[in-house]
């Protein structure tokens, strides 16, 4: 029969001890009271207090009229301080003091111009009560790689100081600590780790050294019970419950010895239930711990599909039962092919995963094991499938590599040749990586372990669909909108929407350009109408320039014997042109460049001039404008 053994430290702590006590004693006198978010991180202790009229509140604006808020044992920021203040709101505070004492090192030490790094979990309210007592620049992490980054964005001489989280692994703050001395030049480190908690994860260490199964109880968002159960998941088989509820025979097959432990969430009576289930199912006479025992020496091999149930989830690995005597890890990096993916995202506590063994440690007790191995042979044969069905996946790029793409799809690393990255060769692809596309895979070999796919294979069925809808809608004078793909020298060509249509360069201004590039440049996004249809030969030619800014229009509301000052833009031998709108150029004829006769209108005027002419003629129909420079002559008769 296995021995039981209850860690002595299990249960509630001073802090979170006070808090509670302060709020029974509170209701039993008959004040009117709510706290600031849950009192502690434990459903039982939180609904008895709310079944006695002490509901917790996310804001403390929503604190009813008449009541007290009670600050929990977290602490909080000291907006919150100042915001009770403006709004009158009576505020009973049970800030557990080794906290309240954080506070005032950060807001001292920050007031005096240090950084201040803080070693703990920035979503966790004790850690984000601590960062809004500080007055200046803060920093939190969580471990070497946060500390690292963190690191490198701050001038290491500037004055620093580093604290913890009341409940952060003290074995992990030393180990940072440590570090942070080597390159930070003036850092103060304050030993903030709460002295129970120190005696608690110790305690947890040497009961899981002792024992082949320990249980963890306490809630699940509480911090230092997650800590607890990484602690003893190093030595010995590891199980965290919320409540007697969650206790199963099966946590407890082949155990000689089973230890006990709690969070400082955690009350008595909650540790009693569990003891107790504990006894009973021991005494059970349908456990027989003997065949437990034995399927426990059960050996596995390298290679081996196995099920694993999970018992415990750490930031960078999974521990997991395999039934066996050894304790099963999945890494990180062989839990899923996103390396971004947090564990705690892919799976929880209970999950029943299918694994392969991909390395036994019988001398330590250890086997490593893979999920994203699993996932990858079933994924290839998804993909083989797929090839057949021509099935199209949302697939996330993961990086460009020479000659391509490499994305995950289900699981299973498939290359996108250069020329099945983009709808036209030659176009760049690199700005893909990083990015969902969508894409077929065209080769699949489960034997090479080898998949192709092709981005261009969907482009492609996607424009031939655009296409098609174009080619049915399409008429002249028709407007869209769409965006300028490349230029020549005789005009641009705009995308319609899988469909490319030419604006000829004369259809670009109503003035006289030499380059398609003096209006618009590649990537704009222009409106144009259908000028013209080539439904033979799928050719669309656009038109750009509108009507209502036509010169010629303009021009029309000059009177004849009009007089203006404009610059000459060209001569030629038989007179000067004068640009007397945009778009439209007036000439000077020789003749009517002086009351003199002129040999050379160079001998008169120069390119840049700016002269005074008199409109004297418009021939709309030939585009031409007649121009005088001699203004003090009577304007010449029209003929009849």
């Amino acid at each position: 029969m296995p021995e039981i053994i209850l860690a002595k430290s299990a249960g509630f702590c001073f802090g979170v001890n006070r808090a509670v006590n302060m709020c029974e004693q509170l209701l039993a006198a008959g004040k009117k009271i709510c706290t600031l978010g849950p009192i502690i991180h434990n459903d039982y202790v939180v609904e008895g207090l709310a079944q006695k009229g002490c509901a917790a509140v996310a804001d403390p604006m929503d604190t009813p009229q008449g009541h007290g808020l009670v600050i929990r044992s977290h602490g909080v920021a000291q907006s919150v301080y100042d915001l009770c203040a403006r709004q009158g709101i009576e505020l009973i505070d049970a800030t557990c003091p080794f906290v309240a004492k954080i506070h005032d090192i950060v807001r001292e030490h920050s007031a005096r111009g240090c950084v201040v790094l803080v070693a703990g979990d920035k979503n966790h309210p004790e850690v984000q009560g601590i960062v809004g007592h500080c007055v200046g620049e803060v920093k939190v992490f969580s471990d070497f790689d946060e500390l690292k980054a963190i690191s490198d964005g701050i001038i290491l001489s500037k004055p620093c100081i580093m604290v913890a989280q009341t409940t952060f692994n003290l074995v992990k703050y030393n180990e940072y600590a440590s570090w942070a001395k080597k390159i930070y030049t003036n850092l103060l480190i304050f030993d903030t780790i709460c002295g129970a908690t120190r005696t608690r994860q110790q305690e947890a260490e040497d009961l899981a050294r002792r024992c082949d199964v320990c249980v963890v109880i306490g809630g699940k968002n509480s911090s230092n019970t997650r800590k607890l159960s990484d602690v003893c998941a190093r030595y010995a088989k590891t199980f965290s419950i919320e409540s007697k509820d969650e206790l199963t025979k099966a946590m407890l097959e082949g155990a000689k010895t089973v230890g006990v432990t709690a969070g400082a969430s955690t009350p008595s009576p909650l540790i009693e239930e569990v003891l107790i289930k504990m006894s009973e199912m021991i005494k059970d006479e349908e456990f027989d711990f003997e065949q437990a025992l034995e399927d426990s020496l059960k050996l596995v091999r390298r290679g081996q599909r196995v099920e694993g149930v999970v018992t415990s989830i750490k930031p960078n690995e999974v521990v997991v039962d395999i039934g066996t005597k050894q304790t099963g890890f999945i890494p990180l990096d062989e839990l899923s092919e996103d390396a971004s993916a947090k564990p705690e995202d892919l799976v929880k506590i209970g999950d029943v995963l299918n694994l392969v063994v991909i390395k036994v440690q019988d001398l330590e007790g250890f086997v490593t094991l893979s999920k994203k191995r699993v996932d990858s042979e079933k994924g290839m044969e998804d993909l083989v499938k797929a090839v057949e069905d021509g099935t199209v996946f949302d697939a996330y790029i993961t990086e460009a590599v020479n000659k391509g793409l490499v994305a995950m799809v289900k699981g299973v690393r498939v290359f996108i040749p250069a020329s099945q990255a983009t709808l036209r060769r030659g176009e760049p692809y690199e700005q893909l990586a990083h990015t969902h596309q969508k894409m077929k895979i065209i080769e699949a070999d489960p034997r090479r372990r080898r998949a192709i796919g092709s981005i261009r294979a969907v482009l492609e069925e996607e424009s031939a669909a655009k296409r098609e809808a174009f080619w049915n809608s399409v008429e002249v004078g028709k407007k869209y909108t769409g965006a300028v793909k490349s230029l020549t020298s005789y005009g641009a060509f705009v995308d319609l929407g899988g469909v490319d249509g030419m604006i000829h360069i004369s259809e670009l201004s109503w003035g006289r350009i030499k380059s398609p590039a003096e209006v618009v440049k590649v990537g704009d996004v222009v409106e144009v109408y259908v000028k013209d249809i080539d439904t033979e030969n799928h050719k669309i030619s656009l038109g750009y320039r509108k009507e209502e800014d036509n010169p010629w229009n303009a021009i029309q509301t000059y009177p004849i014997g009009s007089e203006f000052e404009a610059p000459v833009v060209s001569l030629t031998k038989f007179g000067a042109f004068v640009r007397i709108l945009p778009g439209i150029d007036g000439l000077v004829h020789i003749s009517e460049m002086s009351n003199e006769r002129v040999k050379d209108p160079a001998d008169v005027v120069k390119v840049g001039d700016m002269v005074k002419v008199r409109l004297i003629g418009v021939d709309l129909d030939k585009k031409r404008v007649s121009l005088s420079m001699k203004l003090d002559a009577p304007m010449p008769e029209k003929e009849a």
